[in-house]
């Protein structure tokens, strides 16, 4: 009785002590949740902050003479339309009278602007010798000024817009000439060594056939093989080396995959470089052990009852599997192959491998055209010089986390909406 009575007084002497850990357990947990919820608000914001004015750029009202001597009907593709942005500039500054001082203000004006009215002209001929007053796209730097990214409170030699540029600036702030307006370019252009001119298209448009490749060939192959390997396979070693490779390369970086398609899709079969259907073939590569392991996971939830029930009715084992196992994983399955596939749209080492990281202008019209993909458009632009490319790398850095985040939502949603639990 008195040793059952000093074990309790021991026990009840303990508790404090045990409480007071367990609070500062609940404390340090508590602390590590607020922490990266700290860094995660600080990545954000800075990225927002960063990226929110790409979708602005600065657009300089001016008024156009399409005059008939400088634009030939027959060949309105190589027409000099750089001469009539030049020549409205010239009419509202007259005197900029040197070739320095009309250099100068040219260089206010973005090389969009010849484009813009090429494609005005040839898509209407009929505005030749008419002036039309235009929104036409400012130089990055006049961009950067209107924005505060570029001081003016600092000696002329440490800018890059000198004392006359931005007299003439104010100027056409004064008259309403200069304004910020919502950057569609940014969304319907390809890439560009100008940052005013660079848009997400292509890579969005990459990032949608490289994703398209992806899922064809990974979902069917990865269900396939997982159905297998839990329904049909024996248990033994073959099987066993089998599985634990599978789980090995889930695990595996991802620029051995890249490494691996350099060397047979490229190097082996000839297939063209840079090409949305290599990236796809190598995001499949990389995306089977996810999708294999999140498919045989669902089958291994669906209760053995199901199966015993369909074969005890006079169902083949294939008829079990196809209308009743599964359907009931499919759920399981389709979460696996969405989380793969944002695990696949985030990569870029392996794209690096295979040449995605090359400068592409033109939006990819099929499978087999040059491509880049979101990511790969986002390294480039951050190894960049410009200024005007910062706050682009930051509103692509927006979309691609935008796209995730629907991409994780919906597997969410399919989850909770379809799945079964037993």
């Amino acid at each position: 009785m008195t040793s059952a009575s000093s074990a309790t007084e021991q026990v009840r002497r303990s508790l404090p002590k045990r409480y007071a850990k367990e609070r500062r357990f609940r404390l340090l947990g508590l602390c590590a949740i607020v922490l990266t919820l700290f860094f995660l608000f600080v990545l954000l914001t800075t990225i927002f902050l960063k990226g929110w004015t790409a979708f602005q750029q600065t657009h300089v009202r001016l008024d156009i003479h399409f005059d008939p001597a400088r634009l030939d009907v027959k060949n309105l593709n190589n027409a000099n339309y750089a001469a009539l942005v030049h020549d409205s500039l010239q009419q509202m500054f007259p005197e900029a009278k040197n070739r320095n001082e009309r250099l100068q203000l040219h260089r206010l004006m973005s090389n969009g602007a010849a484009f813009a009215l090429q494609r005005m002209v040839t898509s209407n001929p009929g505005i030749i010798g008419t002036t039309q007053s235009l929104w036409l796209p400012a130089d990055d730097e006049v961009d950067m000024l209107l924005k505060g990214h570029t001081p003016r409170d600092v000696p002329e030699s440490a800018r890059r817009l000198n004392d006359r540029q931005l007299g003439w600036i104010d100027t056409l702030l004064a008259n309403d000439r200069l304004e910020k307006q919502f950057n569609a370019a940014f969304f319907s252009n390809g890439d560009s060594r100008e940052p005013e001119l660079a848009g997400v298209r292509g890579a969005i448009t990459g990032s949608f056939f490289t994703l398209l490749v992806t899922l064809a060939l990974s979902f069917p192959i990865g269900v396939a093989a997982a159905v297998y390997l839990e329904e049909f396979a024996p248990k033994n070693t073959f099987t066993d080396i089998v599985e634990v490779n599978i789980n090995n390369l889930a695990a595996i970086p991802s620029i051995i995959f890249g490494l691996l398609g350099l060397a047979v899709f490229l190097n082996f079969f000839g297939l063209p470089r840079s090409s949305s259907v290599v990236g796809g073939l190598v995001l499949t590569l990389m995306t089977l052990p996810t999708i294999i392991i999140a498919s045989r996971a669902s089958l291994k939830a669906v209760p053995p009852s199901i199966r015993e029930a369909a074969l005890g009715i006079g169902a083949s084992k294939m008829q079990t599997i196809l209308h009743h196992v599964l359907p009931l994983a499919l759920p399981g399955m389709l979460t696996g192959t969405i989380i793969g596939m944002a695990q696949a749209l985030g990569e870029t080492a392996p794209l690096l491998m295979i040449g995605m990281v090359a400068f592409i202008v033109d939006v990819p019209q099929g499978l087999q055209d040059p491509a880049t993909v979101l990511p790969v458009q986002i390294y480039l632009w951050a190894d960049s010089p410009e200024r005007g490319f910062i706050e682009r790398t930051s509103a692509a850095i927006m979309i691609l986390l935008m796209v995730l985040l629907v991409m994780n939502a919906t597997a969410v949603y399919l989850r909770n909406r379809f799945e079964r639990r037993w």
